[in-house]
């Protein structure tokens, strides 16, 4: 499987992730268009999968393990319909819509993951200098992760991610038990489930998105392309898949 590493400010927020099982990346306010930024991140979300690991990275610190489960029918969600427009909406008009509400913020906050422990949120973080050493080839994007919201990587890179964490980690890993070593996890999955609507999956809701990047009949920037690439690979569009193959 895959793996996604995730950028925080603070230990607080982590604290909050992962005992939620909930990831939502916060946005700068579009101004009539998405920018590059912007559609990266919207390509990262449309391929997440079930199953693919997720890890945390603050102050040069990696914690880890999660991994993306199925809520409903997918793992990653809009957090409130109309979220791939590219306009700036008050909190209030959408605050009894959202999936996930972190406060006035979260309406910028347009896309939502939904995780588990994989087999657990270690409290031990990883000095990324030591995660790099421990596996030098294996090792790529994470030596590109610089000022990013999150980025993707492989199944080797995924793999040594999850060496390096669970080898540090074999105390917590013996006996859990005591809390000290790993994050509590109380999911807040059933709310989401129940506040879920056709309006609030990614799949269906990526044109919405890419239209916003049409200059005449082009798409504005290569980003842009790649997201539509990667969001028709990601739900088999025949057309697509039959040129590049399959995801």
């Amino acid at each position: 499987m895959a793996g996604y590493i995730i950028g925080l400010d603070s230990l607080d927020s982590l604290g909050l992730y992962t005992r939620n099982g909930v990831y939502a990346t916060k946005l700068s306010a579009p101004s009539h268009s998405w920018l590059v930024h912007h559609e990266g991140t919207f390509a990262d979300y449309a391929t997440m999968r079930a199953g693919d690991n997720v890890y945390f990275f603050i102050q040069r610190k990696i914690y880890g393990i999660g991994k993306l489960v199925d809520v409903g029918l997918d793992c990653k969600f809009f957090n409130f319909p109309g979220a791939g427009k590219p306009e700036t909406v008050p909190y209030q008009a959408v605050k009894q819509q959202l999936l996930w509400d972190e406060g006035s913020f979260s309406a910028n906050q347009r896309c939502i993951c939904v995780f588990e422990p994989d087999p657990y949120f270690f409290r031990l973080g990883i000095d990324m200098d030591d995660v790099l050493s421990s596996n030098p080839d294996a090792f790529r994007m994470l030596r590109v992760f610089w000022k990013l919201s999150f980025i993707k990587f492989d199944d080797e890179e995924n793999q040594a991610f999850r060496d390096i964490i669970l080898k540090r980690n074999q105390g917590a890993l013996s006996n859990p038990q005591e809390g000290s070593g790993v994050f509590e996890f109380l999911p807040s999955h059933g709310q989401i489930a129940r506040r879920l609507s056709l309006e609030h999956g990614i799949n269906s809701g990526m044109s919405v998105v890419l239209s916003s990047c049409v200059d005449g009949d082009r798409l504005r920037h290569e980003m842009a392309i790649e997201a539509g690439i990667l969001h028709q690979l990601s739900i088999k569009d025949d057309d697509t898949c039959r040129v590049f193959g399959e995801w």
